[in-house]
């Protein structure tokens, strides 16, 4: 080989040559996402790893290396490999189970009535998938895209992977619309302190948000226990579906409640949650590949994520508003807002709320039940949607 030769086969390995217009547009939306997770600490363990992953695989010619994918006798790119967790559905659940083993359902089964405002938080996923069929998606994708109104990236990414994977809609690959999914569920959530309180101030009234309510009840060990026994059982009865996240979650719980497993809850909410989300976060960010990922169907998909969250914020809410006319005790519509799944950040929004109205108001415990019940919510509601589209 000449000299001529080496410099022109070093000249195609860089990424100059395979140069495309939207590399500088993700780079830089990337760097925007790090400054908000660094900076602003918007849900930073999520955002940080998805925006290196949009980061990194932006990078001119870094594709074609890291999702390489072997030939013959050839080893293929690092993350043609990893992202066979999510393609496989794998790493959705195992988030779950993590969450379980940190959840502590007592203040659900306190006052069963959070469970209602749980399911009503679910209107944003049901608005959506309605919206996006009227706009004409196919049905896979409008219910991969309304799963975003459950504000729970993991059953985003378990719903979207298992509807989309292996298809083609409209010249676009499934894989890409599991990324704009994946990044719009995540971004949302680390969002929901700008998201939620203007929503919350708008349905509700001053009187309302001054609503102080009696302390929960103390809930016994037997009761955590039976717990996720009984919601795994009836749940697997009426909606298999969606017990391969319902019930790595009440598996969880159930390592945390027994008492006797402690190793194995310590692992289960630190070293695994935390591997698995390094990983997942690095690869839906990898699939936010310009050539592929800025497109009209996927800055739409962006949009009516945006309007599942906020309907799923008022769902809570509304329904919080209709049952306090029927109730002597008052529920304070803002712990409404906690029903979706993003556990604890919108309990604590729904905290921050009201002690700005009323800094003595602690609303936070209240605010758990509901939250909890949407975590439940988030996963029977992605099973009803595989029930019908799958």
């Amino acid at each position: 080989m000449n000299i001529s030769e080496t410099f022109q086969k070093l000249w195609e390995s860089t990424g100059f040559v395979s140069f495309h217009w939207s590399a500088p547009v993700l780079l830089v939306i990337a760097c925007i996402l790090v400054y908000l997770a660094i900076v602003k600490k918007y849900e930073p363990l999520l955002l940080l790893p998805i925006a290196f992953g949009m980061f990194i695989i932006n990078i001119p010619g870094a594709h074609d290396v890291l999702y390489l994918e072997p030939a013959e006798g050839q080893i293929g790119g690092l993350f043609f490999y990893l992202y066979k967790g999510i393609e496989w559905v794998l790493f959705p659940p195992i988030i779950f189970l993590g969450i379980g083993a940190m959840t502590d359902f007592g203040p659900l089964i306190a006052n069963p009535k959070s469970l209602i405002l749980g399911a009503a938080a679910q209107l944003g996923i049901f608005v959506t998938l309605i919206a996006g069929l009227a706009f004409g998606f196919h049905q896979e994708l409008a219910a991969s895209v309304a799963i975003i109104g459950g504000a729970d990236g993991p059953t985003a990414i378990y719903v979207s992977s298992k509807l989309l994977t292996g298809t083609v809609l409209d010249g676009v690959t499934g894989e890409t619309y599991i990324a704009a999914i994946a990044i719009a569920a995540y971004s949302y959530m680390a969002l929901i302190p700008v998201i939620q309180p203007p929503i919350m101030k708008l349905l509700t009234t001053k009187k309302e948000r001054l609503i102080r309510m009696d302390s929960l009840r103390p809930v016994s060990k037997k009761e955590k226990i039976i717990f996720p026994l009984v919601v795994t059982l009836i749940c697997g009865i009426l909606l298999p579906s969606a017990l391969p996240l319902l019930g790595m979650l009440m598996l969880g719980n159930l390592l945390k409640e027994s008492g006797v497993t402690e190793r194995l809850s310590k692992t289960a909410q630190n070293e695994l949650i935390n591997i698995v989300t390094i990983f997942l976060g690095v690869l839906v960010g990898t699939k936010a590949y310009g050539p592929t990922f800025l497109t009209l169907n996927t800055l739409l998909i962006v949009v009516l994520g945006l309007v599942a969250f906020c309907f799923g914020s008022a769902g809570g809410i509304l329904i919080a508003k209709f049952m306090n006319l029927f109730l002597k005790k008052k529920i304070n519509p803002l712990i409404g807002s906690a029903g979706v799944s993003a556990v604890p950040m919108a309990a604590r929004v729904s905290q921050d709320v009201g002690k700005k109205e009323d800094p003595t108001n602690f609303l936070l415990m209240h605010a758990m039940g509901p939250n909890v019940a949407g975590v439940i919510g988030s996963a029977v509601a992605a099973g009803v949607l595989l029930a019908i589209f799958l």
